[in-house]
């Protein structure tokens, strides 16, 4: 059984299964979750409660079994909650799952809590994760991108009784205050009761946000591929300026831009030749959000511009490596810089 987080609370108010399990990569969420699933099974009666953290190969199995099983001699019930920070059991850890989700079965003594990070399809057709969806329910907690932070923060004030002006403000607002959590939803969560102990329930200006929330964003390289194909310039520079600052390899920076560009030429020259589109992005392995944005982009990036990019992105892979160009900045950051400029303003909306 799955589970949308937003309906989680709801499904706890009407029933408990005897096993949960939550996957995703968002520390935030699945803390949330999790107590949410413990306050329901405390009010229940699970009033003990065992905490075992899989790490490496040698783990020892046999006090998870032996936790489970020794319920029987006392009159509490109790939750097992499983901890996998890699997501993979390994095979002996494999075996366990299944036999610890099919002995649950006609059992609530015991409740199986099991946390693991975003699991990839391979894992997800595992035969222990289907074991532990098929006799419990799982709940997939995805990131919040940052098209929908600002409703995300929107959601959160009003559950502290607080809300943004009305229009403009009110959009300055929020829009300020995603660009200074963005890639860090804990801290976002903590700058918003922040303001819940700072000012009283009602309206909160854009004067009042900006004097409190602080700058605590966090980037991912990948997503500035995103960022820049969107054409969204301003984070870009953000972005850019982000991971200067925690100190993320300029190559890794230089590699993703690159294959950005590749990706675009590889397949416009497939589609310049009477390839069908789709078909052409599953071999590239461009999906999701950013086969969206291939999509829109493509049609307006010519052979030249695409050329051009591609030679810029060559240059700029010299300047990585210590090489000095007289038309491009000496910095390599600058450099970065204006190679994710450029592609952003080809790619922004027309």
């Amino acid at each position: 059984m799955q589970i949308a987080p937003a309906r989680l609370q709801e499904h706890l108010n009407k029933e408990l299964r005897i096993i949960y399990t939550l996957h995703g990569d968002e520390p935030l969420l699945q803390q949330e979750a999790a107590d949410q699933i413990r306050l329901a099974a405390r009010a229940r009666g699970y009033t003990e409660r065992h905490v075992f953290i899989v790490a490496g190969a040698h783990f020892n199995w046999s006090e998870v079994y032996a936790a489970g099983a020794s319920m029987s001699l006392f009159a509490d019930k109790l939750i097992l909650d499983l901890r996998i920070p890699s997501g993979k059991p390994g095979k002996e850890g494999g075996v366990a799952l299944q036999q610890l989700a099919e002995s649950t079965v006609g059992n609530d003594a015991v409740l199986l809590l099991v946390l693991l990070p975003r699991l990839d399809k391979a894992a997800k057709s595992s035969g222990w994760f289907t074991a532990l969806e098929a006799n419990g329910a799982s709940v997939q907690l995805d990131p919040v991108e940052r098209a929908a932070l600002s409703a995300w923060i929107a959601q959160r004030l009003g559950q502290q009784q607080q809300r943004v002006r009305e229009g403009e403000e009110g959009q300055s607002s929020l829009q300020f205050f995603a660009d200074r959590v963005e890639g860090n939803l804990l801290a976002a969560h903590q700058e918003i009761q922040k303001l819940g102990l700072l000012y009283p329930q009602g309206e909160l200006s854009l004067a009042q946000i900006e004097q409190a929330v602080l700058n605590v964003a966090r980037y991912d390289v990948f997503k500035l591929g995103e960022a820049v194909l969107a054409g969204q310039h301003l984070r870009v520079q953000r972005m850019m300026d982000g991971l200067r600052a925690e100190g993320v390899a300029e190559v890794l920076v230089h590699y993703t831009l690159a294959e950005d560009i590749r990706s675009l030429k590889r397949v416009k020259d497939a589609v310049s030749a009477g390839r069908s589109l789709p078909q052409v992005l599953r071999e590239q392995r461009v999906w999701g959000h950013r086969e969206r944005l291939f999509e829109r982009v493509l049609p307006q990036l010519t052979p030249a511009v695409l050329n051009r990019l591609l030679q810029s992105a060559h240059q700029v892979d010299g300047i990585v490596k210590g090489m000095k160009l007289p038309a491009w900045p000496a910095d390599n950051w600058q450099a970065l810089l204006r190679l994710a400029l450029m592609l952003s303003k080809v790619c922004g909306p027309r």
